[in-house]
C-alpha cells in the first residue's frame, strides 16, 4: 500500500512539475512577446520621427545664436537706431517705433502673461524669462507684417525657436492692436464739421474745379487660401478674377490717411454690398455738397446718395454739343481722373508696405484675418 501511495505521489509531483514548466515556458514566451512588441513600438516611433524630421524644416536651439537678447541681427539693427534701416525692415522710422512702445505696447508686454498649455492666464508674467523684451517683440511683429519672409528667417534674425516665434507673434498681434486703438494717430476717423472744409481746401489747392471733394474711395481685393468647405470656397471665389479673395473698401483723405473702411468681406461680394456702411456715412454724416471721388468702375450707390460719389466720364458717354459746356466738362473730368488716382496710390502703399498681405490669408481664421487687416490699416495711418 505504501508503495502505491508513493507511486501516486511521484506521479502527481511529476505532473505538477510538468505543469509548472509549461506555465513558466508560457510566461517566458509572453514576456518575450511583450518585450518585442514594446521595443518594436519604440523602434517604429523612432523611425516615424526620423521620417517626419526629414520633412520638417526648422531650426533648433543648437543651430541658432545662443542669446536672443545679445548680438543677434535684430539687436544690431535696434541698437543702430537708423531711420533708413528701420523703414527698410519694419516700415516705420525710429521715432514712430518708440512712440508705439511708449503708447502702451511695452506696458502690455510687461504686465500680461503669454499663455501656454502649461501656463494659465492668471499666472504672474515672468518678463525676465522671456527671450525678447518689448522692443524685440514689436520688432518681430513688424518684420513679419512688412515682409513675405518665412518663419525660418525670423528665427535666424531673432534667434528664436519655432514655437516661440509663433507664440510671440500671436501675443504681440493682440497687444499691438490694443495699443493702436488707443493712439489718435492710428485712428480711422470719418470727418466731422470743419474737417470737411480742411480736406476740401487741400484738394482744391491742386484741383480747383473739385469743390466739395474731401477724399477718394476704391475697393481692395486680397488673396485668400482655398477652403475645403464648399460654402466658404464659393463665398471667397471671385468669378471676374477667377481666384479666391477677400474684399475691402477704403476711403482715403488727400493726405493719404484712411478715413473709412469696410474690411474682410467675402471675395464674391460686389463692391456696392461691401461699401454699404460707407454709403450710410455719406448719407447721414456728410454735409450737402461734399463727395468722394472714385474711378469709373466703382459703384456709386443708390439714388439716396446721388452726387456723394463722383467719377470721371465713362467711355461712350454722350457729351454736350455746346463747345463751352463741353470744354468745362472735360476740364472737370481731367481733374477727377487725376485725383481718383490717389485711392490707387493708397492701395499700392498698403500692399507695398505690408508684404504679408501678398501671401494668401488664412481662410479658416476669420477673426485673425480681420485683426491682421486692421493692424495693417492702422499702421498705414501712422
Amino acid at each position: 500500500m505504501d508503495d502505491l501511495n508513493d507511486a501516486l505521489l511521484l506521479l502527481q509531483l511529476s505532473e505538477d512539475d510538468t505543469r509548472y514548466r509549461e506555465e513558466e515556458r508560457t510566461r517566458h514566451v509572453l514576456i518575450l512577446a511583450t518585450t518585442y512588441i514594446y521595443y518594436g513600438a519604440l523602434e517604429s516611433r523612432r523611425i516615424r520621427s526620423e521620417r517626419r524630421s526629414e520633412r520638417r524644416l526648422y531650426l533648433t536651439r543648437p543651430y541658432l545664436l545662443p542669446n536672443p537678447r545679445s548680438q543677434t541681427p535684430w539687436q544690431v539693427l535696434y541698437e543702430g537706431r537708423n531711420d533708413r534701416a528701420f523703414i527698410t525692415m519694419m516700415g516705420l522710422n525710429v521715432a514712430v517705433f518708440q512712440r508705439i512702445l511708449d503708447s502702451g505696447f511695452e506696458r502690455y508686454w510687461n504686465e500680461n502673461t503669454i499663455t501656454r498649455q502649461d501656463v494659465p492666464a492668471a499666472s504672474e508674467p515672468r518678463v525676465y524669462r522671456r527671450s525678447l523684451d518689448a522692443a524685440g517683440a514689436l520688432g518681430l511683429l513688424l518684420h513679419y507684417l512688412n515682409s513675405t519672409m518665412r518663419d525660418v528667417s525670423l528665427m535666424q534674425i531673432f534667434a528664436l525657436i519655432p514655437t516661440t516665434v509663433s507664440r510671440y507673434l500671436n501675443f504681440g498681434r493682440s497687444i499691438l492692436l490694443m495699443t493702436l486703438r488707443r493712439m489718435v494717430e492710428a485712428c480711422i476717423h470719418f470727418p466731422e464739421g470743419d474737417e470737411f472744409v480742411e480736406l476740401e481746401s487741400l484738394i482744391v489747392a491742386r484741383h480747383p474745379l473739385l469743390t466739395g471733394a474731401f477724399g477718394s474711395i476704391d475697393g481692395l481685393k486680397l488673396p485668400v487660401q482655398t477652403s475645403s468647405d464648399e460654402e466658404i470656397e464659393n463665398a471667397t471665389y471671385n468669378g471676374w478674377l477667377h481666384e479666391h479673395y477677400i474684399s475691402n473698401v477704403l476711403c482715403f483723405s488727400p493726405e493719404g490717411v484712411i478715413i473709412a473702411c469696410r474690411l474682410n468681406a467675402p471675395g464674391s461680394w460686389h463692391d456696392s454690398r461691401v461699401a454699404h456702411s460707407i454709403y450710410n456715412k455719406l448719407l447721414t454724416r456728410t454735409p450737402e455738397g461734399y463727395y468722394l471721388i472714385a474711378d469709373t468702375a466703382f459703384p456709386r450707390g443708390t439714388d439716396q446718395i446721388a452726387g456723394r460719389i463722383r467719377a470721371p466720364i465713362k467711355e461712350g458717354t454722350r457729351l454736350p454739343a455746346d463747345p463751352i459746356e463741353h470744354s468745362n466738362l472735360m476740364l472737370v473730368n481731367q481733374q477727377l481722373l487725376s485725383f481718383c488716382q490717389t485711392a490707387e496710390w493708397g492701395m499700392r502703399s498698403i500692399q507695398g508696405s505690408f508684404g504679408r498681405l501678398r501671401i494668401p490669408l488664412d481662410v479658416n481664421d476669420d477673426a485673425g484675418r480681420a485683426d491682421l487687416l486692421e493692424l495693417c490699416f492702422r499702421l498705414h495711418n501712422l
